[in-house]
């Protein structure tokens, strides 16, 4: 268990970053772009770096694309701090994902929901357990969709997986993670993983959840950062305004269609001068009104941090 102590006090503290996936203007992978981010992520001093998550569309990459994002990442971040990608799918290509990751160099592997419609959660728990010993990598679980494994079932998952250090919460549910919480204790990591989860960390610090999963810093870095030093400081007033003038209107444009939680983040890219390309379908991106009240939101960043 020594082996993971680097990546888990990376995890209990600091702003955790999840890159988008890089995208060229015919739709394919933009290698060169995307290591420029990554060295722009680590300039800004994030605790570590999560690539081919959510965000990063995990989901719409093919083989070739995801173990040229792990190369890639590890090449380019070479150890100045922890790096994690995402496992998931079928139990054969989280396994084959895993061995990719593990051979580039990656420190960790975050395990996304199965993608079927429906299952039960004891089928959950096995897909899960059957990834986690079949990699050498720690591994943080994806509470989140049809994912979302109870308080005893992740103990139990614990109890079975020595390398299961970490849980990311995607439910939002307070009373079901404090409850985790306190039933598991420090036996594992807890990271905040709603989408624009900075809506809900000063409930997700109240419990113990020291930090969480930031999408925006994809394209208000300094915002995202000012705001994660604001809440740890107990600086509520400051909290409170980001919050009020960027992060809810930021929710009331996600809001207004399915996948705006990633389909903004790339919006947003492109919006101050680095972009990321657009998402592939079945997301889509936002229309140009949207984009426009988006621009206004990212104006309204730059007066809250100076």
């Amino acid at each position: 268990m020594g082996s993971y102590t680097r990546i888990e006090n990376a995890l209990r503290d600091g702003l955790l970053s999840f890159p988008v996936t890089d995208m060229d203007e015919n739709g394919q992978f933009n290698a060169k772009t995307f290591t420029d981010r990554l060295e722009s992520f680590v300039s800004y001093g994030v605790s570590s770096v999560f690539v081919a998550g959510g965000t990063g569309e995990f989901f719409s990459l093919s083989r070739e694309e995801y173990k040229q994002i792990v190369e890639i990442t590890a090449k380019t971040i070479n150890g100045r701090i922890p790096t994690v990608s995402s496992v998931g799918r079928s139990i054969p290509e989280a396994i084959e994902f895993a061995k990719m990751a593990e051979v580039a160099g990656i420190d960790a592997l975050l395990l996304m929901p199965p993608y079927l419609t429906e299952c039960a959660k004891s089928g959950v728990m096995e897909y899960a357990k059957a990834i986690m010993q079949n990699t050498k990598l720690p591994v943080i679980y994806y509470n989140r969709a049809n994912g979302i494994l109870s308080a005893e079932q992740i103990q139990k998952l614990a109890d079975a997986c020595p390398n299961f250090i970490a849980l990311k919460d995607g439910t939002g549910n307070m009373e079901e993670i404090n409850t985790t919480i306190k039933t598991i204790g420090d036996r594992l990591v807890y990271i905040g993983g709603v989408p624009t989860a900075e809506i809900i960390s000063e409930a997700y610090l109240s419990i113990g959840v020291n930090t969480y999963s930031s999408a925006v810093f994809n394209f208000v870095p300094k915002l995202a950062v000012h705001f994660y030093k604001s809440l740890r400081a107990g600086d509520k007033e400051k909290v409170n305004l980001i919050i009020k003038e960027f992060f809810i209107p930021f929710i009331q444009l996600r809001s207004k269609r399915q996948g705006y939680a990633v389909s903004l983040i790339k919006a947003g890219t492109t919006l101050i001068g680095e972009s990321a390309g657009n998402v592939r379908f079945p997301l889509e991106m936002p229309s140009e009104d949207e984009v426009a009240e988006l621009q206004r939101i990212i104006d309204k960043a730059e007066e809250l941090i100076n």
